[in-house]
């Protein structure tokens, strides 16, 4: 199986299946760092990162943001003095896709 990283993410329309099941420990193995939580009746993955000081927080919410931009999908984030959090989840079905997990495994890339 190819790594989530390395796919890339498909068209997502409001009849694109949710993520279930089997699905989510699957998927969720490979992101071992993200937590799914339930925000305003809405499952997303989250994770929270953490940096020495603000600009290296802020250096990688850019980073994230332009992961978002060159993918047409759009996280919440929150930035703060030495943390960001992250947020996946696809707005159009207002659940968890496939594109969320591989999203959610290219940002952990960008720590690297």
């Amino acid at each position: 199986m190819t790594k989530l990283a390395d796919q890339s993410c498909g068209e997502c329309r409001s009849d694109s299946p949710r993520v279930t099941g089997a699905e989510l420990e699957t998927l969720g193995s490979e992101i071992p760092q993200w937590s799914i939580v339930e925000r305003d009746g809405i499952a997303r993955l989250e994770r929270v990162f953490t940096f020495p000081n603000f600009a290296d927080a802020l250096a990688f919410t850019n980073r994230v943001g332009a992961l978002a931009e060159s993918n047409n999908h759009h996280p919440a984030i929150t930035t703060e003095w030495g943390r960001v959090t992250v947020a996946w989840w696809t707005h159009s079905i207002q659940a968890l896709h496939k594109n969320d997990f591989i999203l959610a495994a290219k940002t952990d890339a960008l720590l690297r």
